[in-house]
This record gives structure tokens, sequence and C-alpha cells, in this order.
């Protein structure tokens, strides 16, 4: 049975064939493509793609936070416990950005402000959405910081995000990210640019978090490895779609779409010391000039010339998964 069959309401989020769109000189760049998921609470949904493939943009239209313009979401709805944030208010949206959905982004270091001291920024979440004053605000920030492992965190609530490593800049930012209890976490790249050691104590981390808040999160990653142990479902994406959906442990004993096997195929491995790293060939497409049939088909080693001309739809293989390939059974069976 599809993920989608079930009616919006009953998930915590839902994202409804959505498009998302630029105004370029180039020209009008795709960006999203009709990407639909759902998430429910406790449960962690990972998206994965490479650079481009539209991962981070579905995550701002979530939040609410693409400038427009260039941007455009044309079509689609997002749903959260049923209501459609597509058509509420700013306003609105601003006050459930942090309470009810909050967000982990990518680069610490340019998300941070580097002219405030880290409690401050914490705290703004306390007196912004519920009227804290300065010190009782510094004191959820030491909490906070304490919560998420920060040595010395009474002393260090006072200095600049600079004063900090790459991983405990990283933290801060979950501390600010979880503050306010939201049910929905979206982490964007949560391990990016850190250490192997540094990136498992992030992972380990927000799945605590996520535990104790019974929250539902989205982790958006390109490393495949970063979420075998830690994601119930994984979304694929590609130019600006989902080619493939399914349970972590179906996705890793047998991937459904080439590009999928191609991801799976580049992650070094143990028993592969010494030996080449298989890659995918060629780059992906630029998104104002999408090709026709499937978008995956100029670097795609299984194309014949259905693929050149028909798009694929995003069908079911088999139970809780479905991909856009015309040959999934083939490699499924590879």
């Amino acid at each position: 049975m599809s993920t989608q069959t079930t009616p919006s309401a009953e998930h915590l989020l839902s994202v409804e064939d959505l498009f998302v769109e630029f105004h370029t000189g180039e020209g009008v760049a795709k960006a999203i493509n009709g990407v639909d998921f759902s998430l429910d609470e406790g449960e962690t949904l990972a998206i994965l793609g490479e650079s481009g493939s539209g991962k981070s943009v579905t995550a701002q239209a979530i939040m609410g936070i693409l400038d427009t313009p260039p941007a455009r979401i044309p079509h689609g709805r997002i749903l959260y416990k049923g209501q459609d944030l597509l058509t509420m208010d700013e306003e609105t949206r601003r006050k459930g950005r942090g309470p009810e959905i909050s967000m982990v982004f990518q680069d610490a270091l340019s998300s941070l402000n580097p002219v405030f001291p880290v409690g401050w920024q914490i705290g703004e979440m306390f007196r912004k959405h519920r009227g804290a004053n300065r010190s009782d605000a510094y004191a959820e920030a030491v909490r906070l910081m304490e919560r998420v492992n920060i040595p010395g965190a009474k002393q260090r609530v006072k200095a600049y995000p600079h004063q900090f490593s790459g991983g405990m800049r990283q933290r801060i930012m979950i501390a600010m990210a979880i503050a306010l209890n939201p049910k929905v976490l979206i982490a964007d790249e949560p391990t990016t640019a850190l250490d192997v050691t540094v990136q498992a104590q992030i992972m380990d981390l927000l799945q605590d978090l996520q535990h104790e808040h019974n929250m539902g999160m989205i982790l958006i990653t390109h490393d495949l490895g970063v979420v075998a142990d830690v994601a119930d479902r994984i979304a694929v994406m590609y130019a600006g779609r989902i080619v493939e959906r399914a349970e972590v442990g179906d996705i890793y004993a047998r991937p459904g779409h080439p590009y999928t096997k191609g991801l799976l195929e580049s992650i070094p491995r143990l028993d592969q010391k010494g030996q080449q790293l298989s890659a995918i060939g060629g780059l992906p497409p630029n998104l104002t000039r999408i090709p026709p049939g499937c978008a995956f088909h100029p670097r795609c080693v299984m194309a014949r010339d259905i693929c050149r001309t028909e798009r694929p739809e995003l069908l079911e293989i088999g139970p809780q998964r479905s991909s856009a390939c015309h040959f999934s059974q083939e490699v499924l069976d590879a």
C-alpha cells in the first residue's frame, strides 16, 4: 500500500503535489516538481539527493522562508495537523516557527549572528514567543546548552559563535531549534563539514531529543551513510522530484531506482579497501532546462528509448515503497 493513501489530516505533516519555481535571468528554474510525502509523530523521514535536487528548497517551503520573488509556489499544499500552511497569513506562520515547526540550518557559522552572544540568540526564542525577561531567557539558554552537552554552559552562555568549534556551534543551532519543543524538526545537512566522530555525536543527540519530545523529524542529507541507523523512511530526490520512496531497510537491501543504486554504490565500504569508488557519471540537470522523459536518463546506465520521451510516474513497486523508473523491477532484481 502506498504511504500516501492515508488521508492527510491523519498525518502530522503532509506535503501534497508541491511545485516551487524561481524566476531567473536564464529562465524559470523548476526547483520542485510535484513532491508528495508525509510525516508522523516520532518518525524520521530522510530526504536524500545530490546538491540541487530540491531538498533544501522543500524544507524552506515548509518553513515559509522562501524569498518571494524570485521564488513562487504555483501549486500544492503543505498540511500541518490538517491545516494548509500555504493559505495562512504571514503572522500566523511566523508564530508557528519555533513552537510548532523548527529547523536546524546546515551552516551554523553563517546562520548564527556573529555580533550577539549565543545565549542571547537562544534566549530570543523565549523573549519573542513567551515574553520572557532577559534573566529568564538566559537561564533557559543555559539549560538548553547543558541539554545539548555543551561543557561549561554557565560560563560560555555569553561567548560569541566564533569562540566555539564547528560541532559546538551545531549544538547551539540544535538548542535554538528545540527551544520551544516543536512538533516537527527539520534538520538540513546537520553534519556537513564535521568530522566522522562529531557527526555521530550530533546524530545521536538529534535522536535523543526526538525520543524525548516525540517529534517528527525530516533529515535532509546527501549522505546515505548518515541515515542508516536513524531514519524510518527515505525519500530520494532528483531534479525536484521524489524518484524513490521506501522504508530504510528496503532502500539499502534492494534499491528500486538506478539513481538510488548509484548513490549507494558511491558509499565507501571497508570491504572495498584499495578499490576505486563508483560514481554516477555526468552532472545533475540545469533546472531551467530539465530534459524530457526521465530527468535522470542522460546519466543512467539503464536508459532506453522510452526513458528519453516518457516521464515515469512514482508508482508502487512493493509494500510501502514506490519508484519513478520504467524498469524498477529490473533494478530490484539486479
